[in-house]
């Protein structure tokens, strides 16, 4: 069993998802149940996969909880492309989150080829 908290992804993407709460806060009431709540949903799906991950037996098992995390980081960049579109976040905003998201994206398939070698 691997610790998540050591894993520079798992940091990462548990910024990330404190940056999403923040700029979410912002957004408008008609938002508390639908785009607000999706872009949370996603931002904590990203860590928690990788936590559960970690929690799994197999480097197999591990890789399938980080392709989930991949697929919730690449839904979230595009929410954030969404809420700056429709003027809830600024474009310098959801610059900085979209690219957040890229990183994160990154850091999770430079894992999962790690992972698919050794298993």
């Amino acid at each position: 069993m691997r610790d998540y908290r050591k894993l520079g992804v798992w940091e990462k993407s548990h910024v990330l998802a404190l940056e999403i709460y923040k700029a979410t806060r912002g957004f408008p009431d008609a938002e508390r149940f639908g785009l607000s709540a999706q872009m949370r949903r996603c931002a904590v799906s990203v860590p928690s996969n990788i936590a559960e991950g970690c929690g799994r037996g197999t480097d197999a098992d591990f890789a399938r909880f980080v392709r989930i995390a991949a697929g919730s980081a690449n839904e979230l960049e595009y929410q954030c492309l969404l809420s700056r579109d429709l003027s809830y976040l600024s474009e310098d905003q959801a610059d900085a989150l979209m690219l957040q998201c890229s990183e994160v994206r990154r850091m999770l398939s430079g894992l999962l080829s790690k992972l698919c070698r050794s298993a």
